[in-house]
């Protein structure tokens, strides 16, 4: 069959390019001859076929229109770009908001780029100038599902009453001044938290400068850029959160605290706000809390099978001091929950005190302490002890008084949990020394210290495997190396829309389990350094930070720069 170039533009273009072959390109024709259902899908054809890519078409097609080809699945959407159309319009018009160019003009990615009027309407209902560029199909209609989802249903919650003095929140606080759902505004503040609660973000940045306006998102315990609004919508925004945490909008010169609750398509996310006066206006940072998100369990922490074994005997037993330490943001609020969680509620009293109440247990008694009424950690844990207590949490020790009173009760029949902050298992024996406790009493009531720190999990759908040989392993101390000669693959982050583009996804813990064992004990009487306990306890059998770190590289779960990342 001759090929009638003249007919098909399509294939004319992509032979004229090298994408395809003639003989190819006959062969695809001759497929949608006999198959009716292709007719007029070339394209479809040639990337069933295996001639071609989606993205090779669209390359081509993109060159002869003259208009830039981008891959949107290696391209960080920019929500504030896309947060200046209303979803309805994005999908009339297949058309989505990516970017905004250093000239000021507003990049929109477009199944149809060379349509002047769509483009004409766009730059009326943007107020910008535009910059069509061209996107595969696919890749188009995914962005613009997970961007685009529809208009969100942010509620004030009130299923639950403020504390007694604080009033609770509102969104309309100011009858007759509610800002339009349409502005730019309104749309940008629940696109930033809606995109926030999808990527699994603990906390917004909003950052003014004097050029631009960042945000920023704290992913799995590291900031990311997210996002860049035109510097004169910061202003706006940050009026608009601010309104939604019942906070002053007229005084922009002191910091100020707010909070709200909000339902969003079923879940109800509790958003602490802090906002700090800066050289170019206001910064805020959103606290961002799930609500939906149960207790994880001991097994889901990534603790190892032998060392979860110990920690279980240790919780379970009728008394005794359990601390867990680590660095701020390292998970030990998370270990303490789990660890509750894992115990009998019916048969024990369990009181807690701490500050804040992040999550709520049932069956459990959880007491918010409050400073300015004097309720301290300290006076809080004197009055848990007139309550019958069976086992006692201490949101944090801070002070001697708080220790000494946690190792009291702990001496008199109680179990208590508590965290400290330290960098290993061995270094919080010296540090409750250093702060007062007599070293009999830490020796005869300390149970075990479980150290541990947070890393990020390997991105399953895009993280890439590589090899290192036994000599290069063998330059990395505490390595697990196995018997022989061959390479270990290990894997690094990649990077995609499901992760969005970091290569990691979610968190799990690296842990350091000391158990308080007589050798232990005599080593902490006779006023010996963590590093003398630490070499004791690891003869015993102790597994390190670091050893548990490697481990989880060698499995896969992790990278070996992120266990550096975190672990000294």
């Amino acid at each position: 069959m001759k090929i009638n170039y003249k007919k098909n533009f399509l294939g004319t273009w992509l032979v004229k390019e090298g994408v395809v072959t003639e003989a190819q390109l006959e062969e695809a024709l001759n497929n949608q001859a006999v198959n009716k259902n292709n007719r007029g899908l070339l394209g479809k054809t040639l990337v069933q076929m295996g001639y071609c890519s989606e993205e090779d078409i669209a390359r081509v097609i993109a060159k002869r229109a003259g208009v830039p080809f981008v891959s949107l699945e290696n391209y960080p959407v920019d929500t504030a770009a896309m947060a200046l159309l209303s979803p309805e319009i994005i999908k009339r018009y297949k058309a989505l908001p990516i970017a905004f160019s250093d000239d000021g003009r507003l990049i929109v990615a477009m199944q149809q780029p060379t349509d002047i009027m769509a483009i004409d309407d766009l730059r009326i209902l943007t107020g910008y100038d535009i910059t069509a560029v061209f996107a595969t199909d696919s890749e188009l209609e995914a962005a613009i599902e997970k961007y685009s989802l529809g208009k969100l249903d942010f509620e004030q919650a009130g299923d639950e009453p403020a504390a007694e003095d604080e009033p609770a929140p509102e969104n309309d606080i100011f009858p007759g001044r509610q800002e339009s759902e349409e502005s730019p505004a309104v749309q940008l503040a629940n696109m930033i938290i809606s995109q926030a609660v999808a990527a699994r973000a603990s906390d917004v940045h909003i950052e003014p400068y004097e050029n631009y306006c960042r945000v920023r998102f704290r992913i799995d315990g590291v900031l990311h850029d997210m996002m860049q609004p035109p510097r004169r919508m910061h202003a706006p925004l940050v009026s608009r959160i601010k309104v939604m945490a019942n906070m002053d909008i007229a005084d922009r010169r002191i910091p100020q605290d707010g909070r709200t609750t909000l339902k969003m398509e079923g879940r109800t996310i509790d958003i602490r706000v802090a906002s700090l006066p800066t050289s170019y206006g206001e910064r805020l940072t959103l606290r961002l809390l799930d609500r939906a998100n149960k207790i994880i369990t001991l097994e889901e922490l990534g603790v190892a099978p032998q060392v979860l074994d110990k920690y279980r005997q240790a919780i379970n037993l009728p008394y005794g001091f359990i601390l867990v330490t680590g660095p701020t943001g390292s998970g030990k609020s998370t270990t303490l929950y789990a660890s509750l969680s894992a115990l009998d509620k019916t048969e024990k009293n369990i009181i807690t005190v701490e500050d804040p109440v992040e999550y709520r247990i049932d069956e459990i008694n959880q007491v918010q302490i409050n400073p300015k009424a004097g309720l301290t950690f300290a006076s809080g844990l004197r009055s848990i002890l007139r309550n019958d207590p069976d086992i006692i949490m201490v949101g944090e020790i801070r002070d001697r008084e708080t220790a000494k009173i946690a190792v009291e009760s702990a001496m008199t029949g109680h179990l208590v949990f508590s965290t400290l902050h330290t960098n290993d298992a061995a270094g919080t024996i010296t540090r409750l020394t250093e702060m007062g406790i007599e070293p009999f009493l830490t020796a005869s009531s300390l149970v075990c210290v479980l150290a541990q720190r947070l890393a990020r999990v390997l991105c399953p759908n895009c993280k890439k495997p590589y090899e290192l040989t036994r000599d290069q392993l063998q330059n990395i101390p505490d390595f697990p190396l196995s018997s022989g000669k061959e390479p270990v693959k290990i894997y690094r982050p990649g990077g995609c829309m499901r992760c969005s583009y970091t290569g990691y996804r979610g968190r799990t813990g690296i842990y350091e389990l000391l158990m308080v064992t007589e050798n232990i004990q005599r080593l902490i009487l006779e006023r010996k350094s963590s590093k003398e306990i630490k070499k004791a306890a690891v003869a015993e059998g102790m597994v390190t930070l670091r050893q548990d770190g490697l481990e989880k590289v060698k499995q896969g779960i992790t990278s070996l720069e992120e266990v550096m990342r975190v672990v000294l």
